[in-house]
């Protein structure tokens, strides 16, 4: 005889293992492997001569301009639709962009699949945590959304392992292979998400905003923070291979191996800093992730040597999909009388990051090349927007008081 489940909202009806799995497998798709993946294959995309190295760089901003669509369209999507269903569609589609990419049949083609495949990457950030992390209990979140941001991580690993094994038997086939595995983490995930979540209503966030006790000075801080960590972190995803490989003159095969040490602090980022949220709140977490990446971004420009450099990779690159779930888990403490407003709010923190990642991505190459190649002004102005957000959230927490 089928079970009927009386309450399917109750906790008992979820399983966290398989929902930190289906988010994890969200996250590895629309960012670890949508965004980061491209990084290797940007190099081979030129050298097998599907376009000119002056427009191939453009694909790369088509999927950080699809990013932000998504992240401003998930809202909207989840009021016509289940967030499962939505989160579901999200990652058959950028499969769907993986397997399109392998055939370069023009420009236009590829331009608007790379931004398609963003798209889907910033729904599933807006989305796949929120989703899960609302029927995990409170003591949990900090290691669930850390496994869910896991996924970022291997994503940025594979992008200096996988992808590059894979390009040995050509361009068609590395775009295949990835999608191949996009497609089994999303069957991996199709069941883990909870279907019973319903979408929340449009005038719940707004209903809350005019209440006495909503949180807005603190929500507006946090969105300040978040998109001022995004600029600490260009930086190092940036220029950190070149840096190594050109200002350093130690060549591109050293470079790389900087970027699988990024890789490898990405992986277990997460997890320590869901951790040490679960040990000592979101807001301490968040103040301490502040502070090291400060010092981690600035390591380069104070001349440490080679460890020195080393430790900067591991560290930044930890804190690259780190910082995610200490933000979302700092939304979820704000709003913890106002579940209802975490999706909106969390899409506005995911939005200001994505601006604020865009706009130090062209502005930080503009003054490279405006410095003459001078990278350790890079690094210091990392450094420096990163201990702002430090000041930000302790001048907000005064205020408060």
């Amino acid at each position: 005889m089928q079970q009927v489940v009386s309450n399917p909202a109750a906790p008992a009806a979820f399983n966290v293992w398989r929902g930190t799995l289906a988010g994890a497998s969200a996250s590895l798709i629309g960012i670890g492997l949508a965004r980061f993946a491209y990084t290797p294959l940007l190099p081979a995309i030129i050298g097998a001569h599907w376009f000119p190295a002056s427009t191939a760089a453009y694909l790369g901003a088509a999927n950080l301009g699809g990013y932000l669509a998504g992240a401003l369209l998930a809202g909207p999507m989840v009021r016509v639709a289940k967030p499962a269903t939505v989160l579901r569609v999200m990652m058959l589609l950028a499969t769907i962009a993986f397997v399109a990419c392998a055939v370069p049949v023009s420009f236009l083609w590829f331009f608007v699949w790379r931004f398609v495949s963003g798209v889907s990457g910033g729904a599933l950030m807006v989305l796949a945590a929120p989703t899960i992390l609302a029927h995990v209990p409170a003591a949990r979140r900090g290691f669930a959304s850390g496994g869910i941001f896991t996924g970022i991580g291997l994503g940025i690993a594979a992008s200096g392992t996988i992808v590059p094994i894979l390009l040995r038997q050509g361009l068609t086939s590395t775009w295949l292979g990835l999608a191949a595995v996009s497609l089994l983490l999303t069957f991996v995930a199709w069941n883990g998400w909870p279907d019973h979540d319903a979408p929340v209503p449009a005038h719940a966030p707004s209903r809350f905003e005019h209440s006495p006790a909503y949180p807005r000075a603190g929500l507006r801080a946090l969105y300040a923070e978040y998109g001022l960590n995004a600029v600490g972190l260009v930086p190092h995803m940036i220029f950190l291979v070149d840096f190594v490989a050109r200002g350093l003159g130690r060549g591109v095969d050293a470079g790389a191996q900087f970027w699988v040490l990024y890789g490898l602090g990405a992986i277990v980022g997460p997890l320590v800093a869901g951790h040490l949220a679960d040990r000592a709140g979101f807001r301490a977490a968040l103040r301490v992730a502040y502070l090291v990446q400060a010092a981690a971004v600035a390591l380069p420009a104070l001349g440490f040597g080679p460890l020195g450099l080393m430790v900067s990779a591991v560290l930044v690159g930890a804190f690259t999909p780190g910082i995610v779930p200490l933000a979302l888990g700092r939304v979820n403490e704000l709003l913890a009388h106002h579940p209802s407003a975490v999706k909106g709010a969390w899409t506005r923190a995911t939005t200001s990051f994505a601006v604020m990642q865009a706009v130090a991505a062209y502005g930080l190459s503009f003054v490279f090349s405006q410095s003459g190649g001078n990278y350790l002004v890079l690094f210091v102005i990392g450094a420096g927007a990163l201990v702002l957000a430090l000041v930000v959230d302790l001048f907000a927490a005064l205020r408060a008081k």
